[in-house]
């Protein structure tokens, strides 16, 4: 048995099966999955999982240092890249969340350090209903906000929580629940 949410995509069941929900310690990786989650915004996940190749392409790998570097040119080629979501809100807020993310690195803070002191250091295990939201993704979005992180409201950074590995929400029958 598999989360509810999964349906039969192959690439859904296989992001189900591979990723959603383990937990993640690299800072970049995190950094790319919360920036994918910002394009999400108001669309589904299968649109960005579908594109998530292209989106690496068009944002260098996600290499922030790269990413930071993006100006105006590289704004308007994103914006007719027909492959990524053509947001001009989100691509801006990707490019800054570069900035911001190498800010706090240049300042001596680690990405994944933070994140993961705030929610305790170990994964938490959600034994009630999924919320879209909860406290602790309310003070990791204000934390992030503060260092200049855009698109990253309580919402979207409860969802990230969930796909890194920060939350365990597969539900109580699905096989990865044990697992991650």
């Amino acid at each position: 048995m598999r989360c509810s949410w999964v349906g039969k995509d192959p690439q859904m069941v296989a992001y189900h099966d591979e990723e959603w929900g383990v937990p993640e310690y690299d800072g970049r990786v995190l950094w790319e999955k919360l920036m994918l989650d910002g394009f999400q915004a108001g669309l589904s996940w299968s649109i960005i999982l579908r594109k998530r190749d292209a989106f690496r392409k068009a944002f260098r790998n996600f290499d922030p240092k790269k990413v930071a570097r993006f100006d105006e040119t590289d704004v308007s080629r994103l914006l007719e890249d027909p492959g990524i979501i053509r947001s001009r809100a989100k691509i801006e807020a990707t490019i800054g969340g570069a900035r911001a993310y190498l800010k706090m690195k240049a300042g001596g803070e680690d990405f994944s350090t933070l994140v993961w002191n705030m929610a305790g250091g170990k994964p938490i295990r959600n034994t009630g209903r999924i919320p879209a939201s909860t406290p602790l993704s309310e003070e990791i979005s204000k934390a992030l906000k503060k260092r200049g992180f855009k698109f990253v409201g309580p919402v979207i950074v409860y969802a990230w929580m969930q796909a890194v590995g920060i939350v365990n929400d597969h539900s109580p029958e699905c096989f990865r629940r044990k697992t991650v």
